[in-house]
């Protein structure tokens, strides 16, 4: 039984701190960041603003989120969470962004979403974890297919960018695709 749930090689999963607002609100100066993580406007947020939002975060029932730290120096890169989570359906979407750009196409991404499915699945007992992504965020989509995720749906035109319309796909993992996927990463 692996008893460390929240950390892998390169990334751990930790709870967010009001401290972390001042680089999360950094990020939130990035529109190129923005324009990836959803569909709104790319506006940005003032620490307090940020502060606001971490301690509503943490006061939610029906949300998790965590900050995606480096395993060698702490440094946070991200964040991952489960939002609207409904418990008696035993589901929940899915956010998780990147930040730290130089942390970009390094893995962490894809090893913080591994540690956040098995938490959502084996310790949060979901059954089902949906999210949505932007077509234009090719790099996203891969990782979210490799992971397992099948696309469910498309909403045509959904995103408006520079005066072009994008579609906004919809993905689902249920546990036991992610339970097959995970027992075929275990085996020799």
């Amino acid at each position: 039984m692996n008893l460390d749930l929240l950390r892998g090689t390169k990334v751990r999963l930790t709870a967010l701190s009001r401290d972390d607002a001042a680089t999360i609100s950094g990020w939130f100066g990035d529109v190129g960041y923005l324009r990836l993580q959803d569909t709104n406007l790319a506006l940005p947020k003032s620490q307090a603003q940020i502060a606001a939002e971490l301690e509503d975060l943490a006061k939610s029932s029906n949300s998790i989120v965590f900050a995606i730290r480096t395993v060698n120096d702490g440094a946070l890169i991200g964040t991952i969470g489960f939002y609207d989570i409904e418990w008696a359906n035993q589901g929940a979407w899915l956010g998780m962004g990147i930040g730290e750009r130089d942390a970009w196409d390094q893995g962490y991404g894809t090893e913080a979403l591994h540690l956040a499915l098995r938490y959502g699945f084996d310790e949060l007992n979901l059954h089902r974890i949906t999210l949505t992504v932007i077509a234009y965020n090719e790099r996203a989509i891969a990782l979210y297919e490799r992971t397992g995720f099948q696309r469910e749906g498309v909403l045509r035109e959904f995103g408006l960018r520079d005066g072009r319309r994008y579609d906004l796909y919809l993905y689902g993992l249920v546990r036991s695709e992610w339970e097959l996927r995970s027992k075929a990463l275990r085996s020799p």
